[in-house]
């Protein structure tokens, strides 16, 4: 009885179904918009249907990532609150709902033939409902809650390796499904179909099985105080106690505001780098020489979800051998390879290539709303002039975050161990 009450604390099943889901739905949503876009425009000639459609796609996805990004900032914070105040579920099941009311707007659109300008409120009922932001911050906020403080770590990189995980075998799968039942379905239906019952399954997961798991006890015995300790030693111990030796007592050293901001200058030049190459990917990937279908799109997807599964294996072994700050480097240095071979790809194989590179990285990727309209405008500009270019940009603007944190590197030579920001 007491195992499965443990069981159902476990919040990886929310994390498993909603990213599988969200795999489906992105592979979904890049083909849906691409046919229409080029039924749209099917009288023109190819060489010109090609350069509109990636432009009508373009312009479709910056709208789309400006409601996705910016609608959350409306309600995040008030879900968050309500979570603290009412309950710890609120900030997961609320974004499920919006999830499952956005992925069944796009079997709507699919079903009954209405323009993809409809995905526009789609994303304005996802973000409002709280969007990834609000259900990754729930869904930490469950991971790390019935964690001791010695175990707190490891648990949430195996829900970030669940997540990859999940996302790896979602997208493989996606192509397959988006194309597999096209000679009885309509292109896509069965894949957001898909989409739409793993996020049901999650959402009914949320409310009916899942239980908010009590937080770890902290250790009695190291909660006594050196006051509550005095009245039981003799005077001279308590006295020696209460003197450091030299080298006994190793405090963390608290980093100079010229650090903290040079790290915040690189963790920004990097994201910029890494959200608007990401954000032009899938359209580079559709067009010549490449021109993937929807099993290729798949597969591209679920190769960049290995990076989680690295991530989590590069981390567990170097950090007992480099410094935070080295491994770092090597994240950015191993992005800005890989995106600068995505800048000359011709054929398929070359996509690995950069692949096999951009797995090395150890940062997180956050959404920039700007980045991504800038980077897309970027690429509208440049597309008959070459239309790779915004992968050196992003080259060039990730080797720009290295000059930072090679500074930091330097500044933090003397000191070993990894560099620990203490805050009041």
């Amino acid at each position: 009885m007491v195992g499965i009450m443990a069981m159902r604390t476990w919040i990886e099943p929310v994390v498993a179904g909603s990213q599988v889901a969200s795999a489906f739905y992105d592979t979904a949503l890049l083909l849906i918009v691409k046919n229409y876009y080029n039924q749209t425009n099917s009288t023109a000639p190819s060489h010109i249907l090609e350069d509109a459609q990636q432009k009508a796609v373009s312009n479709f996805y910056i709208i789309y990532n400006l409601v996705l990004g910016l609608s959350p900032l409306v309600s995040a914070y008030g879900l968050s609150k309500l979570g603290d105040r009412i309950h710890r579920k609120i900030p997961i099941c609320f974004p499920l709902l919006g999830y499952l009311g956005s992925k069944t707007l796009l079997l709507f659109l699919i079903l009954l033939g209405w323009p993809v300008e409809v995905m526009y409120g789609a994303a304005a009922f996802n973000g409002l409902t709280g969007g990834f932001t609000t259900l990754w911050a729930g869904i930490m906020a469950l991971g790390s809650l019935g964690s001791s403080e010695s175990k707190r770590s490891l648990r949430l990189i195996i829900i970030e390796l669940v997540y990859g995980l999940a996302g790896f075998l979602g997208s493989m799968a996606s192509g397959y499904l988006f194309v597999g039942f096209s000679d009885h379905y309509r292109e896509g239906t069965v894949l957001v179909s898909c989409s739409i019952a793993c996020y049901a399954f999650c959402l009914l997961y949320s409310i009916f099985v899942l239980t908010v798991p009590k937080p770890a006890a902290s250790c009695p015995a190291k909660a006594k105080s050196a006051e509550e300790l005095g009245g039981q030693l003799p005077e001279a111990a308590v006295a020696r106690s209460s003197q450091p030796s030299e080298g006994s007592i190793s405090s963390p050293v608290s980093p100079s505001k010229l650090i903290i901001v040079l790290l915040f200058v690189a963790a920004i030049l990097y994201d910029l780098a890494v959200v608007g190459a990401m954000n032009i990917l899938p359209l580079f990937l559709l067009r010549e020489p490449l021109s993937w279908n929807a099993v290729e799109i798949g597969h591209g997807n679920a190769a960049g979800y290995v990076i989680f599964i690295t991530s989590f294996l590069g981390v567990l072994v170097f950090s007992r051998y480099l410094r935070d700050i080295t491994m770092i480097m090597i994240g950015v240095a191993s992005f800005s390879a890989g995106i600068l071979i995505m800048a000359f790809v011709q054929w398929t194989f070359l996509f690995y290539i950069g692949k096999v590179f951009v797995l090395l990285q150890l940062s997180l990727v956050t959404t920039g709303v700007v980045t991504s309209t800038v980077y897309n405008k970027i690429y509208q500009n440049t597309l008959d002039w070459y239309s790779g270019f915004c992968f050196i940009l992003s080259f060039l603007v990730g080797c720009l975050s290295l000059l930072p944190l090679s500074f930091v590197a330097i500044k933090q030579r003397s000191t070993t161990g990894s560099l620990e920001i203490l805050t009041e």
